[in-house]
């Protein structure tokens, strides 16, 4: 007999359990230098110019339609985003915000401007970044940001759904 399933609550810690331990252990990055170009260090991830410098990509799920894929290098972590999208409001609201938010890559430091192909959202940490700050602090961040971009587009669908509610009552008051 089985035990009691796990509660949303439940599947969530673990999810996010397990996005800190891969990002913990992925995050040893170390300067390395072009094995192409002399004195450029570029992220191997990015430019995948040599198989023995990438590691293998790890895909984290919560469900079939959210999930993380963690795709590590000797110099830098990529970390892309699928965020939960049941309807075609949550679609378009996630497509606006994400979209929001890449424009302002520059602020984020980390933050890709355009996300890996299948994702919504996509990280880029190296070595430079890991040097500069905690990286405690950079996994609580991603954390921090996996939690509240579901509470903010939740949010958003709220008040999207509250003002058309509101539109739709002011419509039928006037016949």
């Amino acid at each position: 007999m089985a035990g009691p399933q796990p509660g949303q609550q439940g599947i969530s810690a673990f999810y996010k359990e397990r996005v800190r331990q891969t990002l913990d252990a992925t995050l040893n990055l170390q300067s390395f230098d072009s094995q192409l170009v002399e004195r450029h260090n570029k992220p191997e991830v990015e430019l995948k110019t040599s198989k023995e410098l990438l590691l293998t990509p790890i895909v984290i799920p919560k469900s079939e339609n959210e999930q993380v894929l963690i795709e590590p290098s000797i110099n830098s972590v990529r970390l892309s985003v699928k965020i939960k999208q049941s309807d075609d409001v949550e679609k378009i609201l996630t497509k606006k915000f994400t979209r929001f938010l890449c424009q302002r890559a520059e602020q984020f430091k980390i933050l890709r401007r355009k996300p890996v192909e299948g994702y919504d959202i996509s990280f880029l940490i190296t070595n430079v970044n890991t040097e500069q700050m905690y990286k405690h602090k950079l996994i609580d961040f991603i954390i921090t940001f996996l939690d509240e971009i579901d509470k903010e587009i939740n949010e958003m669908k709220l008040a999207v759904n509250a003002r058309a509610r509101s539109t739709a009552e002011t419509f039928i008051k006037s016949f």
